[in-house]
Order: C-alpha cells, then structure tokens, then sequence
C-alpha cells in the first residue's frame, strides 16, 4: 500500500515538473519528463510494484537468488578451470579438435636446432698473423660501430 502511494507522489511531481517545463516552451523535454513520470504509476496498475514488493520480504525469494548465486559462482569457476587447462579460446579449441580429427595432417618441417650441427659445413676464417690476431675482434667492433 505505501510502495503504491510512492509510486502515485513520484508520478504527480513528475507531471507537475512536466506542465512547467511546458510552460517554458521547452515542449520536447515537457514530454520526455511526462513519459518518464507515467512510468511509476504504469506499473503499480500492472502490479508488478506488488510482485516486488511480495519477493523482497519473501525468504525463500532470497533463497532462490542465493542458489541463483551459487550456480553462477560454479559456472564460472568452471569456466576458469576449462581456459587454464584446455587453453586458449573456444576457437582455437575447435581448431584443434578439427586438426586433431584429420587422418592426412602432416607435422610442419622442424627448424634446425641451435645448438647441433647445422646442414651447413662450418667455415673457419684464414688463420691470420699473430699481429693480426691481436686486433681483429677489436677492428671488427668498430666496423660495426662505424668507427
């Protein structure tokens, strides 16, 4: 009864906002603030004002959002859990089921490893004189340097 009577206050002051602003020549917001003000009273004819009145002192109302709750906490744990482990999107989750089903997949052409022997023979530079050798790693540092 008294969310009723709020809801009918809200909607004369509204309107009584309305009628002023409409008196200012103002007539498009006159009419917006009329239709935002109809809407209290528009649903307390409806009853929706009771519904929710009647679901907020209703314990098992309460129940219900805490078990709604509860299983949107569990969804998204499972969510976390599902990304970490499976890993990536749910695109690529696809991709790679749909990759993992072909029979004629071949495995992509592996680079050579770093650290073995390459296919290419090793070239070792010119043995250079000794005097030569002193300074060749320092020249080669200014080379690159631009020096």
């Amino acid at each position: 009864m008294i969310a009723e009577t709020v809801c009918s206050a809200v909607s004369a002051a509204g309107l009584g906002i309305a009628i002023v602003t409409a008196y200012r020549k103002r007539y498009l917001a006159a009419v917006r603030i009329a239709a935002y003000s109809l809407v209290p009273i528009g649903l307390v004819m409806t009853g929706v004002v009771e519904w929710l009145a009647d679901t907020a002192f209703s314990p098992t109302a309460w129940a219900g959002f805490g078990v709604l709750g509860l299983a949107w906490v569990l969804f998204m744990t499972t969510r976390a859990v599902e990304r970490r482990r499976g890993g990536g999107t749910r695109k690529e989750r696809r991709a790679a089921a749909r990759e993992a089903g072909r029979s004629d997949a071949v495995a992509p052409a592996a680079a050579a490893p770093s650290l073995g022997q390459g296919t290419r023979p090793a070239t070792r530079p010119a043995p250079a004189s000794r005097g030569d050798d002193d300074f060749s790693d320092i020249e080669a540092i200014l080379k690159k340097h631009g020096i």
